[in-house]
């Protein structure tokens, strides 16, 4: 009776271990993953940030181009929407780049790559790049950035994403009265604020509807040379 008990007591003691080291190896698999799903978002976040910091590097440098081609074709107020533009998408570059540097990230060599049509046909080429990042890659890099806890990233994004927006209707706008050869009645002074690169037409607001800087602190684009 004594030898039977005895090796009972052993054989509960040894389940008793198996079991505690079965569920530490388990907690220990559980804290792996999780460091690798959130190492990743990260990263993710990361990536995303490189590819709009590319993104608005070419767009500033595409839009400036365009708005040479604007002003030869005898389309001023178009030339001046596009340099308010080059200037903006610049100011959202210079913002993802300090997101990147603040996360310790290298910042990308870009050399931009493009290609001058018609205007008519570059405000085309605009309103579809805009479009993208308004219903597609602005939402998505948002998400992630929230995801991965990033709010430097999320307000640099959401800066950009907002004034895409306005972006989009203005080249819309300007694309309507090139086709109805009203280009004469566009706006040709623009203003940007230099926190968000949020753009308005003839003046300056108070407050940036956007970052909330002040209307004296704007960008004046009043003529091509400034």
């Amino acid at each position: 009776m004594k030898k039977t008990s005895i090796l009972t007591i052993f054989a509960a003691v040894a389940s008793v271990i198996l079991f505690q080291s079965f569920t530490s190896n388990t907690g220990s698999e559980k804290i792996s993953v999780s460091a690798v799903a959130v190492a990743n978002t990260k990263a993710t976040n990361f990536q995303n940030m490189q590819d709009a910091f590319k993104g608005e590097t070419t767009a500033s440098a595409k839009y400036a181009a365009y708005s040479k081609k604007a002003e030869e074709e005898g389309f001023h107020e178009i030339a001046m929407l596009f340099k308010a533009a080059s200037a903006s998408e610049k100011i959202h570059a210079t913002n993802h780049k300090a997101v990147l540097g603040e996360g310790g990230q290298k910042v990308p060599v870009i050399t931009p790559e493009f290609t001058v049509k018609s205007t008519k046909e570059n405000l085309k080429d605009a309103i579809t790049g805009e479009g993208y990042e308004v219903s597609t890659m602005y939402p998505e890099f948002m998400t992630n950035a929230n995801t991965a806890g990033n709010q430097f990233a999320l307000v640099s994004l959401n800066y950009a994403y907002k004034t895409e927006q306005k972006h989009k209707v203005f080249y819309e706008k300007a694309l309507a009265a090139l086709e109805g050869n009203m280009v004469k009645t566009l706006p040709s002074v623009y203003f940007v604020c230099p926190t968000c690169g949020n753009t308005y037409d003839n003046a300056a607001p108070t407050r940036c509807g956007i970052s909330m800087t002040g209307g004296n602190e704007f960008i004046k684009m009043a003529n091509l040379n400034s």
